[in-house]
């Protein structure tokens, strides 16, 4: 195990390798580039330098000026130090701003995750163990509806119906008018509520798809051998279902408590960016279309890292839910 995990991750400090040259070169070759409108803006100023001298100036104090590879080199040398530089946009250090805002996003996304688990298994469960009856056909109409509706979509007939007919839910942003004036347990109350659109929002778009999983591969081992002779033994439904044949679906489980770790700390970009959530989603967009590249590369790369973690957690998680599984 401790060889398999070395190994694992000598390989992963490649491939981040990799990913973040491949990375710094498409943060670099955006068409939309920060300091050319900075440049823009200066060089329209009465009296004020032309756009090329206030770009060799930019470049040179940004650190632009310099080819690909070494400019790729020099943001690496610095980002194993611990230093991502400062945000062209935001104008604080990278690290700081993510702090500021990571929170809100690892919130919406810990609520949403556990909420999915709650309800997919238990829906996935019956619609297994009750195949081609009328509440069979409800839940996989629902997970097919929630599966193939455009997130866009959901958020706008949410505030169409919540927010514009109904009223109960301001339209977007993360605090009300009155927030200031609100006692601290108020102003919880106050975030909470404006949470509550989004978090349905992620919900809807995907425990469709969990709930799918969870009844395909629950079909699947209700028609193994083992399972038929569990039944030929006098055992109760509940514990051939619960104890014997859920508990080998667990891989599938496993696969996407794996996957889902990037995603509590990534943000839900189209999600905040639709209600005015300033989370590490929202926030990585705006820098990311106004060209602000010490952020996006930390944002990109902190993503790539939780990736490559989760990918190795899950590796390791088979081996512990699935005895047969041996990893070497």
């Amino acid at each position: 195990m401790k060889k398999y995990i070395i190994k694992r991750l000598l390989w992963s400090v490649v491939i981040l390798f990799i990913v973040s040259f491949l990375l710094y070169i498409l943060m670099r070759s955006l068409p939309t580039s920060y300091l050319e409108q900075i440049a823009r803006q200066k060089s329209q100023q009465p009296g004020s330098k032309s756009f090329e001298e206030w770009m060799q100036q930019l470049e040179a104090t940004y650190g632009m000026d310099k080819g690909i590879v070494p400019g790729f080199f020099a943001w690496l040398g610095k980002a194993l130090r611990g230093d991502f530089g400062d945000s062209w946009k935001y104008t604080v250090p990278v690290t700081q701003k993510f702090k500021e805002v990571v929170g809100i996003s690892f919130i919406m996304s810990f609520v949403v995750m556990v909420l999915e688990f709650a309800i997919s298994v238990p829906l996935g469960i019956i619609a297994a163990t009750k195949q081609y009856s009328w509440q069979d056909n409800v839940i996989s109409i629902v997970a097919l509806a929630g599966i193939s509706l455009p997130t866009f979509f959901t958020a706008s007939l949410l505030k169409l119906v919540f927010s514009v007919k109904l009223q109960w839910f301001d339209l977007g942003g993360l605090v009300g008018r009155n927030y200031d004036i609100l006692s601290p347990s108020g102003k919880k109350m106050d975030i909470a509520l404006h949470l509550i659109l989004p978090i349905l929002t992620l919900l809807i778009a995907s425990i469709g798809a969990y709930m799918r999983y969870i009844r395909t591969n629950m079909l699947e081992v209700l028609n193994s051998d083992y399972i038929r002779t569990a039944r030929a033994k006098g055992l109760s439904e509940g514990r051939v279902i619960y104890h014997h044949a859920f508990r080998n679906t667990l891989i599938t489980l496993v696969t996407i408590w794996g996957t889902s770790l990037p995603g509590l700390f990534s943000g839900a970009m189209i999600t905040e960016q639709l209600f005015s959530i300033p989370g590490i989603g929202y926030t990585s967009y705006q820098a990311m279309i106004s060209g602000d590249i010490p952020f996006s590369m930390f944002y990109l790369v902190f993503i790539a890292v939780l990736t490559l973690i989760g990918n190795l957690l899950t590796d390791i998680l088979y081996a512990v839910v699935d005895p047969r599984v041996r990893i070497d």
